[in-house]
């Protein structure tokens, strides 16, 4: 692919900047219940089950792990772009906590900018991971005025080769974890956030889940593994992706498993469900059963996955990558919010 691969732009760059947009997260206890207000403004979620939820960020002491690995992100973005190009720079706005995303884009129209690419931290298509996004930026530029620049998103990039390629570093470490004469046995699980079957109808996450997952597993050689999903949070009478994780770990331990490796490859970095629901939930229902469990780590800030934001960046400059299915020009149909 021939890009162009100078430090400056050309005059004609139809971009002048960067914007990471991500889900967002607290940073301290007093921070916990607002934010969880903000996600679930507008849903129907009794209150107790949002206190239940606050629970989950109070035992890391209303920490979100999310913005910590989004500072690291946007640190190795920065030192990638200004050592190869193309010299833009970076900002950041979330969907539900500070930077709030309208707050970015005003600081962003100070700055004089007028059209910016964004790269959203999540790299699947379904209505809350690829058009709520695209809502919300719509959203947030209605509120950040007439100034506001022009927002389009970089597409969706579950089987971009970077992507494979850092979730493979990360899942070999994870299965050099395992003793060797057990390592060709163990049960290698990827885990993705579950949403209803009805959004999962208008959408290709399944499909492109299934793909990232048999791309990972072949590139590092072990044919046994599955994928499942996690952090449902719907009511019980309303069908969901599935298997659970915490039920497939338990119909594995029975039928005899005794390794398992988790690799949450469905998040591009450590949210508040991928330690909770696996690094709390399932690490102590595999303590309960006797099962030993690996878990693999996210995307996060790797040489790799940094290389593909550039990489995507690079591609649309170029007059590419924009999907015919979901990601920057999502067809009428598609990415539906289900009922």
């Amino acid at each position: 692919m021939q890009t162009r691969d100078s430090r400056l732009l050309t005059p004609d760059s139809p971009y002048d900047a960067i914007l990471l947009v991500s889900f967002g997260g607290p940073e301290g206890r007093d921070e916990v219940l607002p934010f969880l207000e903000n996600v679930l403004r507008g849903r129907n979620v009794p209150r107790e089950r949002m206190l239940a939820v606050a629970e989950h960020y109070h035992l890391f002491g209303g920490v979100s792990p999310i913005n910590e690995a989004n500072r690291k992100l946007i640190a190795a973005l920065k030192s990638e772009l200004d050592a190869n190009g193309p010299a833009l720079p970076v900002y950041w706005g979330n969907r539900n906590w500070h930077p709030l995303l309208t707050d970015t884009l005003r600081e962003m129209a100070k700055h004089g900018v007028k059209r910016a690419l964004a790269f959203v931290t999540a790299g699947y298509s379904s209505y809350s991971s690829c058009r709520q996004y695209l809502e919300n930026i719509a959203s947030a530029r209605e509120a950040a005025g007439a100034d506001a620049p022009r927002v389009d998103k970089l597409r969706v990039f579950y089987n971009h080769p970077r992507f494979i390629q850092a979730n493979v570093a990360n899942v070999k470490e994870a299965l050099r974890r395992i003793p060797q004469n057990r390592r060709a046995s163990a049960r290698l699980v990827f885990t993705a956030h579950s949403i209803p079957l009805s959004m999962a109808q208008n959408c290709y996450y399944e499909a492109q889940l299934k793909e990232t997952s048999h791309l990972v597993a072949k590139a590092v050689e072990h044919s046994n593994w599955q994928l499942a999903f996690q952090s449902r949070s719907g009511p019980p009478n309303q069908p969901w992706l599935g298997p659970d994780i915490l039920e497939l770990l338990r119909t594995m331990h029975a039928a005899g498993t005794r390794d398992v490796v988790l690799a949450p490859i469905g998040f591009v970095s450590e949210h508040m469900e991928v330690v909770y629901d696996l690094d709390v939930q399932a690490k102590e229902l595999c303590e309960e059963l006797g099962l030993n469990q690996v878990r693999a780590q996210t995307a996060d800030a790797h040489h790799a996955f940094v290389q593909m934001i550039r990489e995507l960046i690079l591609e649309r400059l170029n007059g590419g990558g924009i999907d015919d299915t979901p990601g920057q020009d999502c067809a009428v149909s598609c990415c539906l919010p289900g009922t």
